[in-house]
């Protein structure tokens, strides 16, 4: 009996990697040990790209209005389907 705790707490994880265990189409961990590659070896760091502030101000802008477009559509729908259910279906 006391053999069989011995051999499990003598279990040490030194980190390596091995078998890849990403597969297409499943969720990445959202525990990072450290960033590594497919092969073991660390991942270089790329660069960032530097915008400026009218590209910044005509991003944030694009993406407001296709949420506002969004938005429209579906508060568009929902209406008419609430004029649908008034004036045809519940007469």
């Amino acid at each position: 009996m006391k053999d069989n705790r011995k051999r499990t707490d003598d279990f040490i994880d030194d980190g390596r990697v091995i078998a890849d265990m990403n597969v297409d189409g499943m969720p990445q961990s959202i525990f990072r040990r450290f960033s590594l590659n497919n092969f073991g070896t660390r991942k270089e760091k790329s660069d960032t790209m530097k915008l400026s502030k009218k590209e910044r101000r005509s991003i944030f802008l694009a993406v407001a209005a296709s949420y506002l477009v969004f938005g429209v559509v579906v508060f568009g729908v929902y209406g008419l389907f609430i004029l649908f259910c008034t004036n045809v279906w519940f007469k």
